[in-house]
């Protein structure tokens, strides 16, 4: 799947322009003119133009009284939107919307300041106090006089202290794997502080992925190191409010050099294995899938056995064909697509062929069609199903099958009473093996069953008729009932009880009905299916339509992942992610397949909504046939809502709880996912992370300091 209109090259340069925009848009209004404050500078009043600005409770000077007044050189940067003021041996380098800031002469090489400079009104303001005090220049308040009094005469350390300092980790250190990540307060912390993230920058751009985040500021926490941000790095542990405000902040230069390790859990050397055995792997990297294979040292022969959860444990069941000497490893793969391999397990397999009978279960009664099954661990040529009289030994072959497992099969009268059912396999070697016997009762009954249509359906548009019978039938005839006189008429049938017949319904026909299909004998005698209450459906119907143009949906969906990322902290790509994904690039939102009312249902949630509901599909089973049935979906007013009413449930259901440990790391969410259920394909998660790799949206997890 591929975007016509944007190209991968075009979608991240326009990635790294909303982001640019972020800083210079989204922050600037925040800021406010600081009437009735006074600045003074070495004694003399500035009259500064344009006028300071206060924002989140600190004083922003224009860069032009920073360079004038306090004797620096200022310097702006417009490629990388940077300001680099120099006084002295003095140096530090400031980003236009983030907190990242870089020292020489200090006491430290990086800082966060709590309030970035900005641009507002074309004009660029930095954080008076930060500025003066890296500096070297002592900075008061006068509060009686609202003045803010910079002296240039008295000097000062240049240290800016955080409330916490990252003790885990020290400056310069090299991370070869995973990590442990913890603070320790060393000053006073608001009341409000809620959280503690951590991130790992490039020096360069000031910009990052959270690598780890919690709500236990003193907590210890997992670095689990991405190839993909190997090199030099800065380290930054920051602590937030409930609504994601910054309060303080500390950072320290690293270099993230990995040395892949890679363990294969659940094998011993020389082990027999002749059942399932439960697999994992312990990798020191962040790992996008793991696929354990087996080798045959004989022959050099590697067969991969799946792509599977790196952090979760995978059953595996070794089939007879695997038997012998082998070697079983594991390769994990990271995020460059490299894969690096566990040490090898040497293990003999020893496994016998297993049949099991799936479909029917012993003791139970079987007077109706049911699915015959088998769960094999080998590749079958042939099955027959054998049902034997244990009374007389005498056994009737009841289906031989070629290429399949599964048989429809409806007793005959004949074959009532106790009975034992069983399976004989054909495998690819020629080689026979016996099922186990299932004992059960045949009921025998004479019988009729609808197949293609099951209780409250929704007909409409050309209805196809489909059943079985175990009787000899010369005619076979569909009907409709009206609930309230009991009033049959038949709309079709033919003389082929085998075959299907279409029905096409009209105007008069809408409206609420009973069903059922009659068999009629040579004889006349009728055998007659029950009757299901079914709806009629004479007018159109809507199929899912798309939220906007294909070539729209990737920068429609991020944006609204962006503002969802920075309110709960969740992966911007994996929302979009999963967006893509189940709305197939936003082309198959659910409607009401009656109205045509959009849902703005993207990930479809079944429920009511604040726009109430839409009837849609989904599927249910009757006389083990699955058929569609109407089902109400949540409708909202906008796309926006429906965003984030998905969110909620995945911030707030209990059976999420893992996934929200992890929800700030696309691959590592992705997988958690998987765990909690969310979704029954088990190549759910790969299906996400192929999409993040594929168009890069691991950007759009990268985010300031």
């Amino acid at each position: 799947m591929y975007l016509r209109v944007l190209t991968l090259k075009a979608w991240r340069l326009k990635v790294a322009v909303m982001l640019v925009s972020a800083f210079l848009v989204g922050l600037a209004p925040a800021g406010a003119s600081a009437a009735g404050l006074n600045l003074v500078i070495d004694g003399q009043k500035i009259e500064a133009s344009p006028a300071l600005v206060i924002m989140d409770g600190r004083t922003l000077a224009p860069v032009r009284v920073i360079s004038e007044t306090l004797g620096a050189t200022v310097e702006w940067h417009e490629q990388s939107k940077t300001v680099t003021v120099t006084r002295g041996s003095r140096w530090l380098r400031l980003r236009i919307g983030n907190r990242l800031v870089d020292l020489v002469g200090g006491d430290a090489s990086a800082i966060l300041t709590d309030v970035p400079p900005v641009i507002l009104d074309g004009r660029t303001f930095i954080p008076l106090r930060l500025v003066a005090t890296a500096l070297g220049v002592s900075v008061q308040w006068d509060g009686a006089t609202r003045t803010v009094i910079v002296d240039s005469s008295v000097p000062v350390s240049g240290a800016l202290p955080s409330s916490i300092n990252l003790i885990s980790v020290q400056p310069g250190q090299v991370i070869t794997g995973t990590t442990d990540l913890q603070v320790a307060v060393t000053g006073d912390l608001p009341s409000t502080a809620a959280e503690v993230r951590f991130l790992l920058l490039n020096p360069q751009t000031g910009r990052g992925p959270v690598v780890a985040r919690g709500s236990s500021l003193t907590g210890t926490y997992r670095l689990l190191p991405d190839p993909l941000y190997a090199g030099t790095r800065l380290l930054a542990s920051v602590v937030y409010d409930e609504g994601g405000r910054f309060l303080t902040g500390d950072v320290i230069p690293v270099e993230v050099a990995i040395v892949p390790q890679v363990s294969l859990t659940g094998l011993l050397p020389g082990q027999q294995v002749e059942g399932t055995v439960p697999l994992a792997v312990q990798s020191n990297f962040l790992a996008t899938h793991v696929e354990y294979e087996i080798v045959n040292p004989a022959t050099g022969e590697v067969t991969k056995i799946t792509k599977a959860d790196p952090e979760g444990q995978f059953k595996w069941s070794p089939q007879p064909g695997d038997n012998g000497e082998r070697i079983v490893r594991a390769a994990a793969y990271d995020r460059t697509g490299q894969a690096h391999l566990s040490p090898a397990v040497p293990v003999t397999i020893a496994v016998k062929h297993r049949v099991a009978m799936t479909g029917v279960s012993a003791g139970s009664t079987v007077d109706g069609p049911v699915t015959l099954g088998l769960s094999v661990n080998f590749p079958v040529r042939e099955v027959r199903y054998v049902l034997r009289d244990p009374g007389t030994g005498g056994e009737e072959v009841i289906a031989r099958l070629s290429g399949s497992t599964k048989h429809r099969w409806l007793p005959a009268p004949g074959q009532a009473g106790g009975r034992e059912l069983l399976a004989l396999v054909t495998d690819d070697q020629g080689n026979t093996h016996r099922s186990d016997p299932v004992s059960l009762r045949v009921g025998g009954s004479r019988g009729i069953f609808l197949e293609s249509v099951g209780p409250n359906q929704v007909l409409a548009g050309n209805v196809q008729f489909r059943s079985s019978t175990n009787v000899p039938l010369a005619r076979i005839e569909y009907r409709l009932i009206e609930p309230k006189t009991g009033t049959e008429r038949t709309i079709a049938g033919g003389t082929d009880p085998q075959a299907s017949y279409t029905w096409t319904p009209g105007q008069s026909d809408a409206g609420s009905w009973q069903l059922r299909v009659v068999g009629v004998a040579q004889s006349g005698e009728k055998v007659e299916s029950k009757a299901i209450p079914v709806r009629v459906h004479s007018g159109p119907l809507y199929g899912p339509a798309p939220v906007i143009e294909k070539s729209q949906f990737l920068n429609f969906a991020t944006g609204l992942a962006q503002r969802s990322r920075a309110r709960t902290g969740m992966s911007a790509a994996l929302q979009v992610a999963q967006a893509v994904l189940e709305t197939g690039w936003g082309q198959s939102m659910p409607v009401d397949k009656y109205t045509g009312q959009p849902s703005y249902n993207l990930f479809g949630i079944k429920g009511e909504g604040p726009a109430g509901s839409v009837i849609s599909n989904t599927w249910e089973e009757y006389n083990g046939i699955t058929f569609r049935v109407d089902a109400p979906f949540r409708a909202y007013n906008n796309p926006a809502e429906g965003w984030d009413d998905h969110k909620r449930l995945l911030l707030t259901s209990s059976r999420y709880q893992p996934f929200r440990e992890v929800m700030h790391d696309s691959t590592q969410g992705a997988w958690a996912l998987k765990r909690a259920g969310y979704a029954t394909d088990s190549q759910y998660p790969l299906k996400l992370i192929d999409i993040i790799k594929r168009y890069e949206l691991y950007l759009l997890d990268e985010v300031d300091a």
